[in-house]
């Protein structure tokens, strides 16, 4: 079963934030140490630490320049082509680089619609710093250690105000962050914080593994991993990543009925065979007596949600009625298994059903036929058999 992710994003989302809370949640600090040197960019250190936000404990990620370079820095900035090159020369997992190309591509999308350019054109300027590419290098890897295949992001919460970079103030949400909140489709909850709460870096990484807006009906928690922020908003700044595992919920199953007093049998049957092949669960028909004491048949038929407008279409189109009914309905079933068991007619397929302490053995009628025609042992002989051998095999 592949890993979900959550991130809640209550308190928004930043590059450190993410990287924290996946290192939280149990990512191999020392494969990411040997990622990060492979990078070679001499230009940072880093350090992990637990700290607290109003209270509230988590795991710090903090990105710390060589102040020789930092002047540097800031003015000799990155194009897409020199990232992927760096990404390219690192000794990094494939799906971790995969995934660190695709979250600078965002970004870089992002940037180009921001300034009215090519991809290729973006100056990355904090984008392209090197805490930012350590954030998101560090956020593939750590992504592809823990083994998450899917990611669930309902929305990101954002400040108000303006916030200061490059090109001066801007308003929050920066360009950037909406153009990617667009592009998306990831909600944004406006909170009275003043301040930015969602950087570019972030959104693009949360958007780069989102999979899904919608949590489970039910799901089990397996695992939190809490990722603090740099900023003060008045309370508690933390990301919260958490490991999930969906509760499986009962199917939903239909019953369609319909009374049917003006087809021959060659058209029912017919319609019983559509039915079946637009993925009927069970049809059956059932004499009763309609107005003027005409005799005929009532349809049942059971379906699942997701095939009703088939069914309902196959209905009408193979049979004379002009309408039918539908209901929800609960259904309890026997857990079912398939075993293969060995008689002295061959090979036998058997389902297995249990519920509780009470367990069946259902030899398969056609596998039972085929053995018995083959071997020329009576059916029912070959069938008691396999069941025999089925209840003694699973003991």
């Amino acid at each position: 079963m592949s890993k979900i992710l959550y991130l809640e994003g209550a308190s928004g989302i930043s590059g450190d934030m993410a990287v924290a809370a996946l290192l939280d949640l149990g990512g191999n600090r020392e494969h990411l140490a040997e990622c990060l040197k492979s990078l070679q960019l001499d230009e940072f250190d880093y350090e992990i630490s637990r700290k607290k936000s109003y209270g509230l404990e988590g795991c710090d990620f903090n990105v710390i320049l060589h102040h020789e370079h930092h002047h540097e820095h800031h003015h000799c900035h990155r194009h897409l082509s020199d990232i992927r090159e760096i990404l390219e020369k690192a000794i990094l997992p494939e799906r971790a680089k995969s995934l660190a190309v695709k979250i600078f591509n965002i970004l870089a999308d992002a940037e180009a619609k921001a300034h009215g350019c090519s991809i290729e054109e973006v100056h990355f300027h904090e984008v392209g710093a090197v805490d930012s590419i350590v954030d998101i290098v560090s956020a593939a890897v750590l992504i592809d250690d823990l083994g998450i295949e899917e990611c669930i992001v309902t929305g990101l919460s954002e400040g108000t105000g303006t916030v200061r970079c490059q090109h001066g103030e801007l308003p929050v949400p920066v360009p950037a962050v909406v153009n990617i909140a667009q592009s998306s489709g990831i909600p944004l909850r406006v909170t009275d914080a003043k301040g930015e709460m969602i950087t570019p870096t972030g959104i693009a990484i949360a958007a780069a593994l989102r999979t899904s807006s919608k949590l489970p009906p039910e799901y089990v928690i397996e695992k939190i991993g809490i990722g603090l922020g740099k900023r003060d908003f008045g309370r508690p700044n933390i990301l919260r990543a958490m490991l999930l595992s969906a509760v499986a919920s009962p199917e939903k199953i239909y019953v369609l009925e319909s009374n049917i007093d003006d087809s021959t049998g060659e058209v029912l049957g017919f319609a019983m065979e559509e039915l079946f092949a637009s993925g009927a669960k069970d049809v059956i028909y059932q004499p009763c007596f309609m107005k003027k004491n005409r005799p005929a048949v009532l349809l049942k038929v059971i379906a699942t949600e997701k095939d009703l407008s088939k069914i309902e279409k196959t209905i009408f189109r193979c049979t004379t009625t002009i309408g039918l009914r539908k209901y929800p309905v609960d259904r309890v079933c026997m857990d079912r298994q398939l075993m293969k068991v060995k008689t002295s007619a061959g090979e036998i397929e058997v389902k297995r059903c249990s519920y509780e302490e009470i367990i069946r053995y259902y030899p398969e009628f056609e596998s039972v036929k085929r053995a018995a025609k083959g071997s020329g042992i009576p059916i029912q002989e070959v069938f008691e058999e396999a069941a025999r051998k089925a209840k003694e095999q699973d003991v």
